[in-house]
């Protein structure tokens, strides 16, 4: 019998699984819902479900780079234990993914979810991992980064994929070129900066900083017409701390990274950047370890 879009939705929403999987499914039981779900069950489907509640935090950051370095992407998945992370299913679904969302220059969760993967879709196979190996998972966020014209992305990875990053410049590509390159990607995990320059800040970010200096002044006694001129030293320290152009280079704390770039003299321009940082903003729930223990036996 033909199956209709309703009923794929209704098993989905029902156990959880992917709408390829679902759509096996009720073919194989010929449109029955109940049978549908019990041979979702049979093939270990299903329990992605029961677990889609759980806290993922942990898991893997990854980034891949065309082979000519004009392209990058970098993608977080999450799992629920650092043992997960280190599963050899979990780390060849990441980087496969991370491939397909390069080649297809995805920017979004929702997009890398409905492309092609294997014989079904990214978000049906993640689904099928998530019953194998028996965690919640997440794809939490991807990147997809193009050089400018006549420039070219680097990636560096850090602590084993808990934070991954990606620059793109302006200049041409070279042995020398490249190991800066790499250097400010390093520089991008170590010092976490929010904007590539000035011009990119938040306007109300930075209002609110003008503000709580302001503030802050006045409580030390300041007189009025001082601090205005106070304050343009405060921005200038608050711009040091969230521009990338801005701030004290890594390995050279005596230059700012836009001194750092000018003094190799290679012509480089930073264009763009992304840092990814595993489970950051994740509110991870503190539970008890018996009643996990005794949670895992009971199944």
């Amino acid at each position: 019998m033909a199956i209709t879009a309703a009923q794929v939705k209704q098993l989905r929403e029902t156990t959880g699984v992917g709408m390829m999987e679902c759509k096996s499914a009720l073919v194989a039981t010929d449109g029955d819902q109940e049978k549908a779900i019990i041979w979702l069950r049979e093939r270990g489907m299903s329990r992605a479900q029961k677990k889609a509640g759980r806290t993922a935090a942990e898991g893997i950051v990854v980034f891949a780079l065309s082979s000519d370095n004009k392209k990058g992407t970098l993608l977080e998945l999450n799992c629920e234990t650092d043992f997960a992370a280190k599963n050899a299913d979990f780390s060849g679904f990441s980087n496969e993914i991370t491939q397909i969302a390069m080649a297809n220059n995805i920017n979004s969760i929702e997009e890398l979810n409905t492309l092609p993967f294997r014989d079904s879709n990214v978000e049906d196979q993640l689904a099928q991992l998530i019953a194998k190996v028996g965690e919640n998972m997440n794809l939490r966020r991807v990147v997809t980064l193009n050089a400018p014209q006549g420039g070219f992305v680097v990636g560096y990875n850090h602590m084993n994929g808990k934070i991954g990053t990606l620059v793109s410049l302006k200049g041409d590509l070279s042995n020398t070129s490249m190991e800066v390159a790499l250097d400010l990607a390093m520089h991008v995990a170590a010092s976490a900066p929010k904007y590539l320059n000035r011009d990119l800040v938040d306007a109300s970010e930075l209002e609110q900083e003008k503000e709580l200096a302001r503030v802050n002044l006045r409580s030390q006694g300041k007189p009025e017409d001082l601090i205005e001129k106070i304050l343009v030293g405060q921005v200038n320290k608050f711009y040091s701390e969230v521009t990338f152009i801005d701030q004290p280079f890594v390995k050279e704390p005596k230059f700012t990274v836009n001194q750092y770039i000018a003094n190799q003299k290679l012509g480089l321009i930073l264009d763009n950047f992304a840092r990814f940082q595993l489970g950051e903003g994740i509110e991870v729930e503190k539970r008890n370890f018996a009643e996990e223990v005794s949670e895992q036996l009971n199944k």
